[in-house]
């Protein structure tokens, strides 16, 4: 048995330096899974898997087609280099060059049906195949200096006269997406919307998602926020409008629910109608709860009122047209639940383990088909039994790397804060760890401030990468954190710098305790709201760390106020304005800027160019700070990234600086 066991362990230390560490390149060059539909009987599922090309910076797509019984996937060439649009009962839709094609015999031949679709994006068909609904933008204001004056048309000026200049990454040029439809043999379209000067779908992010066809093909359903200028970026009431196809006339189904009101989705059997709810007007992180309508008495019910978690919003509905299943935070994992409308309250936990399922796809007989990560492996499709909640990975996408890849492991610890609560906190090890030696640390502060920190699988704050490059990783679902709780998820407003601080400190002295973490080594990283946390953590940390990275972190609270583009955030989650009688904390006790006398720690520092949620000043006033100071600093500046870093080259070189600050500064 001795014998056994010292050539079971040679064996396994022989794989595991064969294994290759996780790099920047491999990362992105990983395929990525994503699912554009199924089939009408729900026996099939095409989705895609694309491939970064570090050369180009172009991804190349593979799509495949997945029988939901045997779990078997399948190359296919089924869209013939088009644009994919609906697969439904009366056929697979596709667009090219601005024409609409319908198969109905599963992509073997195309029929052009519509042209004149060229500037639509978002394109749906209603359920009877009679009508196209898609969205495209709409010259309304005339803001920019060429559409106020005729004899100007190389002017770039823009004039505003009220809010809502700019979103995410674009300044607001005047022109509003609305939605339009038109007869499948017609050749005129109609702007439902009637030329108001509101957007549907959303900005910056809604898509085909902000409306849809009832079952009957009579009403369509668009999310909207019909306010302008001031209101319209002081708050988040989102309602569902229904357009009547028959007499034009629209109604405001969700009037007085004075939250974020969004993702309609029809029941198979036309009956309902369900969408995601918060019940608090400019609260952008309010608990999303899952709401009904019944068709027939318009009565509406909140299945999820009594459950005292948050639901992501990805949801499906099942094939009975009485259960829904969502994913949502849970414990610092995302796990698979149900609730049926027959037993509104009765939340049902599908799934559970150290995994995200990080998408919910369709039904097929009892299984759901789902998207799923984990600190190691990027989102890849399995079957869920809802019965017992066990999964089967039917796609495959990394397979290959992954086997030839040491992985990381990951615990979550309960540690104590400093008020007496539980607090879970993911440690992260490197890949062959040895507890006899000493490793440097790094504190991860997540963003949001309220976004769940889970086993999620990201290309940029992947923490199987930092582990792959010999840092423990400590990361705390701190005050704010959905997953535990509604009070301890909303616990974070107006509370910015006070109890979240103590807690990110509470996680760090306690696994600093442990005999493999290198006191004498321990750093602070961090993004948006995390990129807050190192700015104020660096004021206030006591000498604990011995370098910080912030990117796109708000820095001064007073300009932040004066720059961002989403005041309804900034309003809640501060406490107002800062010029206010009652001056909110976040201007003074809580704000990073006000403490650079006590900065003594080398940082680095990372700004988008065109990120318009947390604006260049914030990272220049940083970074300016630090050198006057004469604090060894750096400045990552990338011109043409928003709040996020989404082309390939700029990626490895932030990661590849990212690293390097490491290595330089916790030596």
């Amino acid at each position: 048995m001795k014998k056994l066991s010292i050539l079971l362990f040679s064996l396994a230390s022989t794989m595991a330096q064969a294994q290759q560490l996780l790099t920047p390149e491999t990362l992105w060059k990983l395929g990525r899974v994503s699912t554009q539909s199924t089939t009408p009987d729900g026996s099939t599922v095409l989705y895609t898997v694309a491939h970064t090309d570090l050369t180009t910076e172009k991804s190349n797509k593979t799509q495949y087609l997945l029988n939901m019984a045997t779990g078997e996937s399948k190359p296919t060439t089924v869209l013939q280099g088009k644009q994919f649009v609906q697969w439904d009962k009366i056929g697979l839709y596709a667009l090219n060059d601005g024409s609409l094609f319908l198969s109905k015999d599963n992509g073997v031949t195309w029929t052009r049906i519509h042209s004149g679709l060229k500037d639509a994006t978002n394109v749906r068909i209603s359920p009877d195949g009679k009508t196209i609904a898609y969205s495209k933008m709409v010259a309304i204001d005339k803001v920019k200096g060429n559409a106020r004056y005729n004899d100007v048309p190389n002017s770039s000026a823009y004039v505003f006269t009220d809010l809502d200049i700019r979103h995410w990454d674009y300044w607001n040029d005047g022109n509003y997406s609305h939605i339009f439809i038109t007869g499948i043999n017609s050749s005129e379209s109609k702007d439902i919307m009637q030329d108001e000067p509101y957007y549907a779908p959303q900005v910056p992010f809604g898509g085909a998602e902000d409306f849809v066809f009832s079952t009957d093909s009579k009403t369509l359903i668009y999310v909207c926020k019909k306010a302008k200028g001031k209101a319209y970026a002081q708050s988040t009431n989102t309602d569902l409008y229904a357009y009547n196809m028959q007499d034009g006339r629209t109604d405001n189904w969700t009037k007085g629910m004075m939250g974020y009101d969004m993702k309609p989705l029809f029941s198979p059997d036309g009956k309902y109608v369900a969408w995601t709810s918060m019940a608090r007007d400019g609260f952008e992180a309010d608990k999303v709860d899952l709401y009904l309508m019944d068709l027939a008495t318009k009565k509406k019910t909140n299945l999820t009122a009594s459950w005292n978690e948050t639901v992501d919003g990805d949801y499906i509905w099942g094939n009975d047209s009485r259960t829904l299943y969502f994913n949502a935070a849970y414990r610092g994992t995302q796990q698979l639940f149900s609730v049926n409308i027959t037993t509104p309250g009765k939340v049902k936990m599908i799934t559970d383990g150290a995994f995200d399922v990080a998408g919910v796809v369709a039904q097929h007989k009892k299984d759901i088909l789902v998207s799923r990560t984990d600190m190691n492996h990027s989102a890849e499709l399995y079957m869920v039994n809802t019965a017992n909640g066990k999964m089967s990975q039917v796609s495959h996408a990394n397979d290959e790397v992954y086997a030839g890849t040491a992985m990381c492991t990951s615990e979550l610890k309960m540690v104590t804060t400093t008020d007496g609560k539980q607090m879970g906190v993911w440690v992260v090890y490197p890949p062959n760890f040895d507890r006899t030696k000493k490793y440097p640390t790094l504190l991860y502060c997540q963003g949001g401030p309220q976004s769940a920190l889970t086993q999620f699988y990201s290309v940029r704050w992947n923490f199987a990468l930092m582990a792959a490059n010999g840092y423990i990783v400590v990361a705390p679902n701190r005050r704010g954190m959905p997953g535990w709780g509604t009070e301890w998820n909303e616990a974070i407003s107006k509370d910015w710098g006070g109890q979240p601080m103590r807690d990110y400190l509470a996680a760090i002295d306690a696994v600093a305790k442990e005999s493999y973490v290198d006191k004498n080594r321990l750093g602070c990283v961090g993004a948006s709201y995390g990129g807050y946390s190192v700015f104020m953590l660096a004021g206030i940390h006591e000498n604990r760390f011995k370098t910080f990275i912030a990117h796109d972190g708000l820095f001064d609270m007073k300009s932040w106020y004066g720059t961002t583009e989403e005041l309804w955030f900034a309003n809640w989650d501060l406490g107002g304005n800062y010029w206010q009688k009652d001056m909110p904390k976040a201007y003074t006790q809580y704000n990073p800027s006000n403490y650079i006398d006590k900065w003594n720690t080398p940082i680095m520092v990372i700004q988008g160019g065109i990120d318009f949620r947390v604006p260049i000043e914030q990272g220049l006033q940083a970074f300016q700070a630090a050198q006057l100071k004469g604090i060894k600093s750096k400045l990552l500046y990338l011109p043409d990234e928003n709040h996020w870093v989404l082309h390939p080259h700029n990626g490895l070189v932030w990661q590849r600086e990212f690293f390097s600050w490491l290595k330089e500064t916790l030596k």
